[in-house]
């Protein structure tokens, strides 16, 4: 971690690390990676819903944060049981932090999943730069300015940095 550096930490069990190798806001494309620290292995990205679900599915497996609305499941039970299982970190922090991508390294500290959508904060690594988001959508906009491919019409529409 840097010195002058605040914003550079994880603080919470489901903080991810999203590293960006390409993108392409026009089609969806944001490809990468992210990781956890439930995992040593990355979790591969090739799409901004794919990137979506994926980390929908992440936070439902650890159980946090708990969503204000769930999914009705005509299931029994014992298919639940084993989303249950309790999950143990693999990965600290500060390995997760050394991780990079190409174009770009966002840390993503999801706080509520409200109103079927995501509330948080993301830190851009490269500029250090920290912004509060209130949906998905801003979140990936966030994402997208900070790498430079949101269109110029969209511009005035987009979260600053």
């Amino acid at each position: 971690m840097d010195k002058g550096s605040t914003q550079r930490y994880i603080g919470a069990v489901n903080g991810v690390v999203l590293c960006v190798d390409r993108s392409d806001a026009n089609v969806g494309l944001l490809e990468g990676r992210f990781w956890h620290g439930f995992s040593e292995e990355p979790v591969p990205v090739w799409h901004t819903h794919q990137m979506v679900r994926e980390m929908e599915r992440f936070f439902d497996e650890i159980r946090f944060p708990f969503p204000s609305n769930n999914m009705r499941s005509f299931t029994d039970a014992t298919a639940a049981q084993g989303r249950s299982q309790e999950k143990v970190r693999v990965m600290a922090d500060e390995v997760m932090l050394q991780k990079r991508g190409d174009l770009g390294t966002f840390i993503i500290r999801v706080q509520h999943r409200q109103n079927s959508s995501w509330q948080g904060r993301i830190t851009w690594v490269e500029e250090d730069r920290t912004v509060n988001f209130r949906s998905i959508w801003e979140m990936i906009k966030l994402v997208e300015s900070a790498l430079d491919t949101v269109d110029p019409e969209d511009a005035e529409e987009e979260a600053a940095w």
